[in-house]
């Protein structure tokens, strides 16, 4: 009886935990790859854009000016999210984490790295962040698209 109680006990621990796995892999869901052509996102991205990043990444995606060089308070101006930024080198995992949680020092950005990148966790959905980015990787000509593409899909170490 002991026996029996025990595997029963086990099997249930099991089944809680595996359940807890499903639960948080739904509810942090994330689309693999973004995929720029969804019309109906990349025109939702575009009002978000607007609303909430051009004042920062330019109207055009163009980022600010010298946005290389550190300003007087040791901060970089915000890039651009064109071809000639350095957003596509990064995986979509990535750009949803910057954009939901700003840069995070040590984890999306170096160490000890301050940014004026807000989280914007609190304001858009996953949906609209999701859109978002949509609408910029829209911009970036066939190349660009699939070195970025390749980036997201690669299997995680």
């Amino acid at each position: 009886m002991k026996k029996a109680t025990a595997i029963i006990g086990v099997f249930g621990i099991l089944a809680l935990g595996a359940g807890a796995l499903i639960y948080e892999s739904l509810k942090s869901s994330q689309p693999a790859y973004i995929d720029p052509s969804d019309q109906a996102l990349v025109t939702l991205g575009r009002k978000i854009y607007t609303n909430n990043c051009a004042a920062c990444h330019g109207a055009k995606l163009e980022g600010q000016p010298n946005w290389r060089m550190r300003r007087a308070d040791g901060r970089l101006p915000a890039p651009p999210h064109d071809k000639t930024g350095h957003t596509w080198h990064h995986p979509d995992a990535m750009l949803i984490s910057i954009t939901k949680n700003g840069l995070i020092p040590g984890k999306t950005a170096p160490p000890g790295y301050v940014s004026d990148m807000p989280a914007y966790g609190e304001l858009l959905s996953d949906h609209d962040i999701t859109a978002v980015l949509a609408y910029i990787k829209s911009s970036w000509p066939p190349k660009v698209l699939a070195a970025q593409k390749e980036v997201t899909l690669q299997p995680r170490q």
